[in-house]
């Protein structure tokens, strides 16, 4: 009995630990700003506090607060990689993460724009499918129904996929193993990433090319984002002269975070952009960008109606709230939010490249000391 009473204990220190060091891994110091502080001075605070964490290795990207287009704060924090050689700077592309997925919607739009597909029409008209039910515009809403199970499904075959998977393997793979749908398309919004990589693959069907080809042509070159691609292990062009490296800093010691056989799809997330080329975006995302109509653009930032008459909170790569526009993203040393107030006409983004736990607590207080102008919780 002792020796089950001395395990139960030793289990119970050990949980107590990982619980007190999580607890204190995410923590993150108060930014404090006088309520009676300008726009300008809570900006400078806030460069102030991200240098002081990065000195203190609890940051290291970068942020971007514009207004009309007008960037009030473009900063970078730290280093390009885990070497801690070169500085980071406003041209430094980062891994988006899952804020790739809006980019994936524009791509989706412009092929709308271009004639080469129809947001309504099942996705079995482009790829080949086991759900003739789901239409495009489903997969952008989310609601789908398809499971988030493409990960698990190439992990379960990965023998007959080869070295890197790719946006091809993940649609051949999804049609043969047909993961049961949680629901009949529109009943609800169910966040999947097989639903974004599946847009890239009937992008690159009516297309006839691939998705970075197409996303390079009609998205990136036209809108002058230099340091803006998507990119993954399946690229053909490795040359990425601005590209960060991901990585997992604790305690001032950092080890390479790299990418996995799974890094060789997009759409779900692989692209990378800078803070200089974000405020295209944004820009992008204002209209009038002759790439896609504003009338289309805007069908983007529509809160879905689901099949019993209630309303979803995502659009297209948008989660979409009573004043803001925003998504965030996460994988390997990625950690990235951007926020857009169509009102007030400013953007907000914060990009991380470290695997930051600290991560959700600094845009807390960052988007606090922004309020009322840019906070993701409102509803």
């Amino acid at each position: 009995m002792k020796i089950f009473l001395y395990i139960s204990l030793g289990i119970a220190v050990i949980i107590g630990a990982v619980v007190c060091w999580f607890s204190f891994a995410t923590k993150v110091k108060e930014l404090k700003v006088p309520p009676t502080a300008t726009r300008i001075e809570r900006l400078e605070l806030i460069d102030n506090y991200l240098a002081e964490l990065q000195e203190g290795a609890d940051f290291n990207g970068a942020v971007l607060f514009a207004e009309r287009g007008v960037p009030l704060l473009a900063n970078t924090y730290g280093f390009t990689d885990r070497t801690g050689k070169d500085k980071l700077t406003t041209r430094s592309s980062f891994r988006l993460a899952s804020v790739s997925k809006q980019f994936t919607a524009a791509g989706v739009l412009r092929a709308t724009e271009l004639g080469l597909l129809r947001l309504d029409e099942p996705i079995t008209t482009y790829i080949k499918s086991p759900y003739p039910e789901v239409t495009v515009r489903h997969l952008l809403n989310h609601t789908s129904g398809i499971p988030d199970a493409y990960m698990d499904l190439a992990k379960t075959y990965r023998d007959s996929i080869g070295d890197v998977l790719s946006i091809s393997d993940v649609i051949k793979l999804v049609d043969k193993n047909r993961p049961a749908i949680t629901g009949k398309p529109g009943d609800a919004f169910s966040y999947s990433n097989t639903n974004y990589v599946l847009l890239a693959g009937i992008i690159e069907s009516v297309a006839s090319k691939s998705f970075e080809e197409f996303m390079q042509a009609e998205i990136f070159a036209p809108l002058d984002m230099e340091n803006s691609r998507v990119f993954n292990l399946n690229s053909s062009d490795s040359t990425f002269t601005n590209k960060t490296g991901d990585f997992f800093a604790i305690f001032g010691w950092r080890e390479p975070m790299e990418p996995t056989f799974l890094d060789g799809v997009a759409g779900d997330g692989n692209v990378y952009a800078s803070i200089e080329d974000l405020l295209k975006w944004d820009a992008f995302w204002r209209g009038g960008n002759g790439i896609v109509s504003d009338s289309l653009l805007q069908q983007a930032f529509l809160k879905p109606t689901l099949n019993d008459g209630s309303t979803s909170n995502y659009g297209f790569g948008w989660q979409v709230t009573k004043t803001n526009q925003w998504h965030d993203g996460s994988w390997l040393g990625a950690r990235t939010i951007i926020i857009r107030n169509p009102e007030l006409k400013t953007v907000f983004v914060l990009l991380d490249n470290s695997t930051n736990l600290r991560f959700d607590a600094i845009v807390g207080e960052l988007t606090k000391a922004l309020r009322p102008s840019t906070t993701a919780t409102d509803s």
